[in-house]
């Protein structure tokens, strides 16, 4: 399941699309990304992957609010307290929700709220090929194939979210699903050549921002769709906050820019067709403390005594959502 033969249906997309010259870089650089992570944690999360149960869903559903696989019915009472205490390994799950046999993950995330937020607004992701860079999971990426995407190509550096998407996919292995152990710089060369680029909530963890929206650009079609969501703070044209320590707990956040002066970025970066679809404060119903994480969450981070003040004294989370267009 860790191997690249676990990629192997995601060569044979690429192998259809201009994207066929990633497949020699990919193929020999995920088996060592992998095993070669020095991960402690790693022989745990393969130990697991190994103890789920051997049997396919009956069916799944990718376009309900927690990714569906299967029904409670398909395992007896036994096998599904097994497969509970199996994805506990895998603490903690933070994007989702998910079903599995009728075991809920209640995620740290509602991801599915997000979703909701910019579905209707994005083109149509029928036969697309999309990348989703900061992936997680894959949450986003399931929904993505729901939707009808030809591939969507999930990224993150975090072994343990990878891990998490492969006990997904056990489940549901003839989706064009996949989420590689990459970061954006990771990647091979760029190929101007998806249709969908997606971005959430990675912008403000860059040093560089601008450098981010210029490689995101890279890897758009002529036309293809940018669909930026991060952090933003009220203020004109030009204003960006920089925090001076860290932000609402979070060590590695560097800009969180006004709307507007996201929009100049955009701008500066040579997109076209910029539109702002959606502006929304976190709240912690999206984000809180669950028993899959165990962790501190959202109600943690803001000012007790003002809850639209981070704990550092900064405005609470907001979060905006772009769509812009490759020339």
């Amino acid at each position: 399941m860790s191997s690249p033969d676990s990629y192997s249906s995601l060569f044979e997309i690429l192998a259809d699309t201009d994207l066929e010259p990633w497949i020699e870089p990919l193929r020999s650089s995920l088996d060592a990304a992998i095993h070669d992570s020095k991960n402690g944690h790693l022989p745990k999360w393969l130990s697991a992957l190994d103890a789920l149960p051997s049997l396919q869903p009956s069916d799944f559903d990718l376009n309900s609010a927690a990714i569906r696989i299967g029904y409670p019915e398909e395992l007896d009472t036994e096998s599904r307290k097994n497969l509970a205490e199996t994805l506990r390994a895998f603490h903690p799950w933070r994007k989702g929700p998910f079903d599995f046999f009728g075991t809920y993950i209640d995620t740290e995330w509602r991801s599915d709220m997000k979703w909701d937020r910019l579905k209707s607004a994005i083109s149509p992701l029928h036969t697309r090929l999309v990348l989703d860079i900061g992936s997680g999971n894959g949450y986003h990426c399931w929904r993505m194939a729901g939707e009808g995407a030809k591939l969507a190509l999930g990224t993150d550096p975090f072994l343990l979210y990878v891990m998490q998407h492969f006990a997904v996919r056990r489940y549901l292995p003839n989706t064009p699903v996949f989420v590689i152990p990459f970061g954006v710089e990771d990647l091979p060369p760029a190929i101007p050549a998806f249709d969908t680029v997606f971005s959430m909530g990675v912008l403000y963890h860059q040093r560089s921002p601008l450098d981010h929206l210029l490689a995101l650009k890279s890897f758009l079609r002529p036309g293809g769709e940018l669909v930026l969501e991060t952090l933003v703070v009220d203020g004109a044209e030009g204003y960006t906050l920089l925090p001076k320590g860290r932000y609402a707990k979070m060590r590695n956040i560097w800009f969180i820019p006004s709307p507007a002066t996201l929009n100049a970025w955009l701008v500066r970066c040579g997109y076209q067709k910029i539109t702002l679809v959606d502006l929304s404060p976190t709240s912690v119903e999206e984000q809180r403390r669950t028993e899959w994480m165990h962790f501190e969450s959202l109600i943690n981070y803001l000012d007790p005594s003002d809850p639209s003040r981070t704990i550092e004294g900064y405005p609470a989370p907001k979060r905006a959502i772009f769509i812009a267009n490759s020339p």
